[in-house]
């Protein structure tokens, strides 16, 4: 791998570790900041539909607007803008203000998916091996969140673990200014997976599989750690509530990475289409069982879980640049996360009236539910390609 390659891998690597970290610090605080605002879990999942909602908004505009200001200016923006966002989080006093910093906090991390991914698809040979690297730095992200959230809220506040936050992406920031050049004007970059045309019926059907996913993502990441926290208290029972919450989630978003290396691995040897087709089918028993299941095996499943989920990432972010225009694969990116988080956010919300009304560990089963139409659109872009 060239040097300049390397440079680009761990600058988005980076940024990618970051942007997950912060979403996934509030769904690891949900049990806290219920007794301190007082505050439902159906009116959490809507704070939460709220800022996952500004992540996917955003995508599209930014994916864009990539080819024309250019994937640097982009980065700095959402390095420096999800830091004032996430010190706006750190000093709110009430629910209201921290719903808008997390809003901000949403639509300022939504511009790193279509300019990072776009970047690695135009300037790293081996596509589907630089996929893998980036959404294992992504995995890490989604794994050091929840156990720093539950450390700093169990030994100091949950706010600590937005202004930590908020000083990384500020050194990421002078990383990007450092080591990654300003270009002006349109951006011309060499395509190292050129496409020349966009099919938009194979990505019609592969848009309508990342709305299901999207949101049994949201679900599964949102009331993860409170099902851990609720199902686990007899496997660490000494610790409380929310450390061991972020314990466990931790532990299978780590086992996630494995799913990224597989998906990656996989994703370069066999064909994708098919490969999307047997995550998302794998997807629905073990969702269904991590709802229904508490102590160990919960944890178990837990991570065989984490592992099925994940390897879709490199997949399916390989089949946008297969399909999509290399022109306009920074919008196809940007569309694609749009309706993954930004559609699939209305699952933070419905979970949240799930865990109110009925119980934590039916949202699980619910997502199971949600995903089985995405197995039959699945098993059409199979047919078609």
């Amino acid at each position: 791998m060239r040097r300049d390659e390397k440079i680009i891998l761990m600058i988005t690597g980076g940024s990618h570790l970051s942007v997950h970290s912060l979403m996934l610090v509030f769904p690891n605080i949900l049990l806290v900041l219920q007794k301190e605002y007082q505050a439902g879990l159906d009116t959490l999942g809507f704070v939460a539909m709220a800022s996952a909602f500004m992540f996917g908004l955003g995508a599209i505009p930014t994916g864009y607007l990539e080819s024309r200001i250019g994937g640097r200016n982009q980065l700095l923006a959402y390095q420096f803008g999800t830091s004032f966002s996430a010190v706006l989080v750190m000093l709110s006093q009430s629910l209201f203000t921290m719903t808008i910093g997390l809003m901000l906090l949403g639509l300022f991390s939504s511009i790193y998916h279509p300019a990072g991914l776009t970047l690695i698809s135009r300037r790293v040979t081996n596509i589907s091996k630089g996929m893998a690297i980036h959404g294992i730095a992504g995995s890490i992200g989604l794994a050091i969140g929840p156990i720093m959230a539950s450390v700093f809220t169990e030994f100091f506040s949950w706010r600590v673990a937005y202004g930590t936050l908020a000083g990384f992406n500020l050194l990421l920031a002078l990383g990007t200014l450092s080591f990654i050049g300003l270009r002006k004007g349109k951006v011309q970059e060499v395509d190292e997976a050129q496409t020349e045309s966009t099919d938009r019926s194979a990505l019609a059907l592969y848009y309508g599989i990342m709305v299901l996913m999207g949101m049994a993502f949201t679900g599964f990441t949102t009331f993860m750690p409170a099902h851990f926290a609720v199902e686990t208290r007899n496997v660490l029972g000494s610790l409380s509530d929310t450390l061991r919450g972020g314990v466990f989630t931790t532990t299978v978003l780590i086992f996630g990475i494995i799913g990224q290396m597989i998906g990656g691995y996989l994703g370069s040897r066999y064909n994708r289409v098919k490969l999307l087709f047997l995550i998302v089918l794998i997807n629905v028993p073990f969702m269904f069982l991590f709802g229904i299941l508490s102590g160990i095996p919960v944890i178990i499943f837990g991570i065989i879980l984490g592992i099925v989920h994940f390897s879709v990432q490199p997949v399916g972010n390989s089949i946008i640049a297969q399909y999509t225009h290399s022109q306009h694969r920074g919008l196809g990116y940007g569309i694609s996360f749009f309706f993954s988080f930004g559609v699939g956010s209305v699952a933070a919300g419905l979970s949240g009236l799930i865990a109110e009304n009925i119980g934590i560990s039916y949202v699980f089963p619910a997502m199971a539910l949600i995903l089985l139409p995405g197995v039959w659109l699945a098993y059409l872009f199979t047919k078609k390609r």
